[in-house]
């Protein structure tokens, strides 16, 4: 029989890829949806829907009976927001799903993580390997809480009975990418602003390459791991971000802030959003400031011995992919 595996997160954009990707190659995948569209959005691509969400154990327990392994790819990703939003979804939603999949005898649990869990005061961190401790930072509620939703994986970790396998992507980006909405918004606005000039190195990974990775850490991933994975070769913030916004036939902006600058700025404006309950978001956060504002490039060493990863898609064919999009 083809075997079975639940993925939460199923309706956004890494889940989404991962559904179609694995009913392709057979598997009988189930798919964690908290809503009407959520469940349509799974049924069109292929999985079985189940509704329930991370908060409630009772469907956890439902969605995870009789599966061989689960993909826990759901999160909330954002650069702004009360610290109890980060810890009930990315940590303890974690937490019970882990408790959930145990229970059912599930043999394999792999973790779409961060590789964003090192990062800790402004610093250039070039070839990051796994040997790094993870960081938690107040500022930086989302890479806490997925630090700490990652030790929860690890520490789960049961050789030969419940085997936990964490991935560590740095910026996934691809064809459908919600991020470069939010980009796009932000040029148009006259907001966007280029953090020193844009030369620092950094490491991305298309969905494409991050769907592979999970599919070899079903197979290959040692229990109680993380793995670093990216496209395996690195480009600057600039290059980045004007190849993704020119598959919208817009050109990037100018205008650029130096970094201490920018840093302070990001403070004022988050105490001014806390202090008078602003809606939305501030324009810069801190937590944005660290993921772009320094070089960060991955040592993809560990995945390539241990997974025998390699990347499938290269920058060029995706950059090609979205414009045909």
């Amino acid at each position: 029989m083809a075997p079975t595996c639940l993925i939460t997160g199923g309706s956004g954009f890494v889940g989404g890829r991962l559904i179609e990707r694995l009913v392709a190659r057979g598997w009988q995948v189930r798919a964690l949806a908290r809503s009407a569209e959520a469940m349509r959005i799974v049924g069109r691509r292929g999985a079985q829907a189940v509704a329930g969400s991370l908060d409630d154990a009772s469907s956890l327990a439902a969605a995870t009976a009789g599966c061989d392994v689960v993909i826990h790819v759901a999160a909330l990703f954002k650069l702004w927001g009360d610290p109890a939003w980060f810890e009930r979804a990315n940590v303890q939603g974690t937490a019970k799903l882990l408790q959930a999949a145990a229970a059912a005898s599930v043999k394999r649990f792999v973790q779409v993580g961060a590789a964003a869990v090192v990062m800790g005061d402004l610093g250039p961190m070039l070839r990051a390997d796994e040997s790094l401790p993870r960081q938690e930072r107040a500022w930086a509620p989302y890479s806490a809480s997925k630090a700490r939703s990652e030790a929860l994986v690890q520490g789960a970790n049961r050789p030969g009975v419940f085997e936990t396998v964490v991935l560590r992507p740095p910026m996934i980006w691809g064809a459908g990418m919600p991020t470069l909405d939010h980009m796009v918004q932000t040029v148009r606005a006259g907001q966007f602003r280029w953090v020193g000039d844009g030369s620092q190195a950094m490491s991305t990974a298309h969905v494409d390459n991050v769907c592979h990775a999970v599919e070899l850490a079903l197979e290959k991933g040692r229990g109680g791991e993380a793995y670093f994975v990216s496209d395996g070769a690195d480009s600057t913030l600039k290059q980045v971000i004007s190849g993704l916004l020119q598959t919208r036939a817009i050109e990037p902006p100018r205008a650029s802030a130096p970094l201490p600058l920018a840093w302070v700025l990001a403070g004022v404006m988050e105490w001014m959003w806390r202090a008078f309950s602003r809606p939305g978001e501030p324009p810069i956060t801190r937590q944005m400031l660290r993921l772009i504002g320094q070089p960060f490039t991955l040592d993809i060493g560990k995945a390539r011995r241990e997974l025998g990863y390699r990347p499938i898609v290269t920058w060029e064919q995706g950059l090609r992919a979205m414009q045909g999009a």
